[in-house]
């Protein structure tokens, strides 16, 4: 297991934690917005109203108490990333297995990618905390079922939280190794232009659109019956905007259990693109691994751009790199050109079929080159 060294700050992780507010009283979640905001306590709507629809990106540390993760989200944002050490993994500066990836990204289907994309659309909202939100969960738990039935080595499994709506993890064993590489989306949506909380929230760019990705993916693996040598894992999280729920739970867990992770890449929006290319955000993310996803990409889709999100709070792979996990960010498009979601106009007509094509055949490519890691 990889861990967090603070020595870039010469101090240890308990200076670096302000001590949180107390829990002034039931049904309020603690939320981290900055790194010198020690925590503040809020309603589920409070999130929405004063954070989300204000572009403030924020945290919840309700439920988290490891200092050296508390830690992580108390670092000034121009601290850049910790050290990860040790690093028991090289990637590679070139890609070596086309002849394999090939052949499954012909049988991509985007005919599939539309109707799971219209599937999770139709949902009033997948807000985690709703009755609707947790249906979706439960969809997707008996899709990613069925599309793994042609591999009985393939297990799918929910991962419960605090809140009803669960993830879902669906592993695919490694034939040399248990050390895991991880491809995760959150399946959660949000409306942030309203407190009501079953307000309609489609959700399709964000992040319908990376979910039918990571679905795609497995869907050719399982069928193909690829043996990758080391582990893959496929996460569909809840909560996300809530303040990388689902993944912190998960994450946290892996840590304790000093689970391998050679690589996590985390696709967040995946629907949209006027660049027509990836793009590979580049802050608070493993440069090592990013470097490595960026020429995966390259090598099978063409050129990428990238961006910076400017805060460790900004998706998922945050919830890796917390725990002390190496994680890359890709996304759609670069923030400047992409449009405003959160809301019902992030509708299914707003996703373009080449783009979230691109991203699957990327992500199988590189379920495929990835698959060889060691360390």
């Amino acid at each position: 297991m990889r861990s967090f060294a603070l020595f870039s700050l010469g101090i240890s992780s308990a200076c670096l934690v302000k001590a949180a507010p107390s829990a002034p009283g039931a049904g309020l979640s603690l939320i981290k917005s900055s790194p010198t905001d020690p925590g503040t306590w809020v309603t589920e709507e409070q999130k929405i109203t004063e954070y989300h629809a204000k572009d403030i990106h924020f945290v919840d540390i309700t439920k988290i108490t490891d200092p050296e993760v508390l830690a992580y989200y108390s670092l000034p944002d121009e601290e850049g990333i910790p050290a990860l050490v040790p690093r028991a993994v090289t990637y590679p500066s070139n890609i070596s297995h086309r002849a394999e990836a090939e052949p499954l990204i012909a049988q991509l289907s985007t005919a599939n990618l539309q109707s799971w994309a219209k599937t999770l659309t139709d949902f009033q909202t997948r807000h985690y905390r709703t009755d609707t939100g947790l249906e979706a969960a439960n969809w997707l738990l008996i899709l990613a079922k069925s599309l793994a039935a042609p591999n009985p080595a393939i297990t799918v499994s929910s991962f419960p939280h605090s809140f009803e709506q669960p993830s879902i993890i669906v592993r695919i064993p490694g034939s040399v190794s248990s050390s895991l590489v991880i491809f995760g989306a959150h399946f959660d949506s949000i409306n942030d232009r309203t407190s009501d909380l079953n307000a309609r929230a489609p959700g399709a760019v964000d992040n319908a659109s990376g979910t039918v990705v990571l679905l795609e993916t497995l869907r050719v693996i399982a069928s193909s019956g690829f043996a990758p040598q080391s582990t893959l894992e496929f996460q569909f999280y809840a909560g996300e905007e809530g303040g990388m729920l689902g993944s912190q739970d998960i994450f946290a867990k892996y840590k304790a259990e000093s689970k391998n992770v050679l690589a996590m890449v985390n696709t967040d929006m995946a629907g949209y693109s006027p660049s027509g290319k990836i793009s590979i955000w580049t802050d608070y993310v493993d440069e090592p691994l990013t470097r490595y996803v960026r020429t995966v990409a390259e090598g099978y889709t063409g050129e990428t751009t990238e961006d910076t999100c400017g805060t460790r709070r900004c998706s998922d792979h945050n919830s890796a790199m917390s725990n002390g996990f190496p994680a890359a960010y890709v996304c759609d498009e670069k923030r400047r050109t992409a449009f405003k979601v959160h809301n019902e106009n992030d509708s299914y007509d707003k996703l373009q079929w080449d783009t979230v094509l691109r991203h699957t055949k990327f992500l199988t490519a590189f379920a495929v080159e990835a698959s060889y890691l060691s360390g």
